[in-house]
């Protein structure tokens, strides 16, 4: 008995085609980002006690943060009692985000 692959692997779910080097690479898509932001808030939180949290971050991943996880944002400063504000920054690469504690 063997069992049939019916799903796409979870690597297309989680990365997309690199638009740097023409598709050749695999990179993580904007939504993987921002759960992983805020994954490491949460953990600098518990470590740390700045009066405000401030991402910065691509634009691409800026923009499903107000867009599309405006809410999951909103409920994670609540939990932490902290104010996260969000920057835009031309420099980042979709991966690369910094969390500046202030």
């Amino acid at each position: 008995m063997t069992r049939k692959r019916t799903r796409d692997a979870l690597s297309n779910h989680l990365c997309e085609p690199c638009p740097t080097c023409d598709s050749r690479g695999r990179i993580l898509t904007a939504r993987s980002v921002c759960y992983e932001i805020l994954r490491e808030i949460l953990r600098e939180a518990k470590q740390f006690n700045p009066r405000e949290f401030r991402v910065l971050a691509s634009q691409s991943v800026i923009d499903l943060f107000l867009e599309d996880e405006s809410q999951h944002l909103a409920m994670l400063g609540d939990l932490i009692g902290k104010p996260i504000t969000l920057t835009a920054s031309t420099d980042c690469h979709q991966e690369h985000y910094d969390i500046v504690l202030l």
